[in-house]
């Protein structure tokens, strides 16, 4: 019985490689041949060759790019930037989508092994090998897999060291703020103390570290406060329909996206505010009012929390996509997972994604009935998501699951004697 098991693990786990090296490869070769108009004619690619090569050179003389209004992230992310400086036989392009791919398939790696573990599924390691490539080349010309790296091998550390928990999230934090939620679903207790310490003493001394060897390291904050509306937000969505209705506003190009201008646009972008704030109420008052705590706990909150900021935020670039993949997979390793009605919405609105971007980005843009409708149904299934999310969660912990009533099973006393009665 153990060999057959063993037998198909390893069939399951040689086809899930197969898959990845398969899809990546399409990918690869997507990004090779991106300048065609379905592909954005060049304009995915152009982050990493143009923006974060100018940045790069920026970075190696010491300092971040304090007065650059596009530079809005924490000061982790120049590590990520400076990397592909390891692999000095590469151009900076080859080098950061070798990197791309090395990040990937630390997660593929890390999904598949805790997919093997008892009580555990390979689900998860599908769910990313399958869902990336929805995105097409967008992945590789991001940073985002990286930091999904460090959120998704966090979560999956928790049952063996909330050292290492803490610290991923931490260092994930520092890159670009989000992977700190994913320390929200910790069980009560030592546990709690033991992730957040670790967390809390890692950020500190890393962002010391920073301070050291880089000029303007606290930069970005000015940069991201200026941020308005994009276009690819719920906000945004709300502001496209209403230039059907008369509404004057108009797309402009501003903090490194497209974004609302006009009246009203401040108005919306402060109900995203405060619409975050609410989110945070509500998984604060979750954390206070939850009871009972699953293995697969942390990995439903830490996909609720990054589902509830993410709808409600300013922005949700394509790439966003990334993080609730990544997030979804964790919990899909996991049997005791309520979050799987969630992870399907999300690779549905993950394919819608990559038609709006880039493929029909024109007609987002334009504010067109087609882009209208593509954005309202991306943007409903992650707000469906986000609320189903939230509410299975909250469910899930509110009580123990009702005791099983079993019948007393009965053994010999081993001196002879009236049997012992077990309940």
């Amino acid at each position: 019985m153990n060999a057959a098991i063993t037998i198909v693990r390893t069939h399951r786990l040689l086809t899930l490689g197969t898959a990845w090296l398969a899809t990546r490869v399409l990918m690869l070769w997507l990004l090779a041949h991106n300048a065609t108009p379905l592909l954005g004619r060049g304009g995915v690619a152009r982050e990493v060759w143009r923006l974060y090569h100018h940045w790069y050179g920026v970075l190696a003389h010491g300092a971040f790019p304090a007065h650059d209004h596009l530079w809005q992230y924490p000061p982790g992310a120049g590590a990520v930037l400076l990397s592909p400086a390891l692999l000095p036989g590469l151009t900076y392009f080859q080098a950061f989508v070798a990197l791309t791919l090395a990040a990937d398939a630390a997660i593929t790696l890390a999904l598949a092994h805790a997919g093997t573990r008892t009580g555990r599924t390979l689900l998860g390691a599908v769910m990313w090998v399958a869902g990336l490539p929805l995105l097409l080349h967008v992945p590789l010309a991001r940073y985002d897999v990286q930091v999904t790296a460090f959120a998704v091998i966090s979560l999956l550390t928790l049952p063996r060291s909330t050292r290492a928990y803490g610290a991923l999230a931490a260092l994930g934090a520092l890159v670009k703020v989000w992977p700190a939620l994913v320390l929200l679903g910790t069980p009560r207790g030592r546990t709690t103390r033991s992730a957040w310490a670790w967390a809390a003493a890692t950020g500190a001394v890393s962002l010391a570290l920073f301070s050291a060897l880089f000029a303007n390291p606290l930069a970005f904050l000015r940069q991201q406060g200026g941020r308005g509306v994009q276009i690819e937000s719920l906000g945004g969505t709300a502001l496209a329909l209403a230039t059907h209705a008369g509404w004057p506003g108009k797309v402009r190009y501003q903090y490194g996206a497209l974004e609302f201008t006009g009246p009203h646009v401040r108005t919306v972008a402060h109900v995203s505010l405060a619409l975050t704030a609410v989110a945070f109420g509500l998984l604060l008052l979750w954390r206070l009012r939850a009871r009972h705590w699953t293995p697969a706990t942390p990995y439903d909150a830490a996909l609720s929390a990054v589902l509830l900021f993410t709808v409600t935020s300013r922005v949700i670039s394509p790439q966003y996509m990334i993080w609730l993949l990544g997030t979804a997979a964790v919990c899909l390793t996991s049997r005791h997972t309520v979050q799987r009605p969630a992870a399907a919405l999300i690779l549905v609105a993950t394919a819608l994604s990559v038609v709006a971007y880039p493929t029909l980005y024109a007609q987002v843009r334009a504010c067109t009935w087609t882009g209208c409708g593509l954005m309202l149904a991306r943007n409903g299934l992650l707000a469906a998501a986000a609320v189903l999310s939230f509410t299975r969660l909250w469910r899930s912990t509110a009580t123990p699951p009702a005791k099983r009533t079993q019948a007393p099973r009965m053994s010999p006393d081993p001196r002879g004697a009236a049997p012992v009665v077990h309940v």
